[in-house]
């Protein structure tokens, strides 16, 4: 956060909103993070499933068709990051690893494997688990950033 010099009470009245914005923009760029936490998701649990599952092409065609069904809700998340100041490396393989932490740790806790593995694949499939279903609040505020 950046810090503000004090030049009388004008210029850190005038400062307050720069702040809250950059405090907003900041929430916001890890929210958008979570696009991505999405994608990993998606990518671990497939891959690991078609692994496990006899190597069923049908997590792999899951997979396939959910990318392309979100590829744009990701880099539309991409070049809002980028306009509001961005984020590094660490930030998104962070959000990627959390989503894929989350998502194996919820298949190591289940019952039943081949169960888990077959009820995520239909999610996917049924676009369940698509981005603008998942987070429609946010993805609504980055189409409103970019088409500003």
């Amino acid at each position: 956060m950046r810090r503000l010099r004090t030049f009388g009470a004008v210029f850190s009245l005038l400062a307050l909103p720069a702040l809250a914005q950059e405090t907003t923009d900041t929430a916001l760029v890890g929210e958008l993070m979570a696009f991505h936490g999405s994608a990993a998701i998606v990518d671990v649990m497939t891959t690991h499933c078609y692994e496990t599952t006899g190597l069923d092409p049908a997590f792999q065609e899951a997979s396939k068709n959910w990318y392309l069904r979100n590829i744009s809700y990701l880099d539309l998340a991409d070049r809002v990051i980028a306009r509001l100041g961005g984020s590094s490396e660490e930030e998104l393989e962070a959000a990627e690893t959390y989503g894929g932490t989350q998502i194996m740790t919820a298949y190591n806790q289940s019952a039943d494997k081949n169960v888990f593995c077959r009820t995520f694949l239909e999610q996917v499939e049924a676009g369940s688990l698509d981005i603008d279903k998942q987070l429609p609040e946010v993805l609504k505020r980055a189409q409103e950033i970019s088409a500003s």
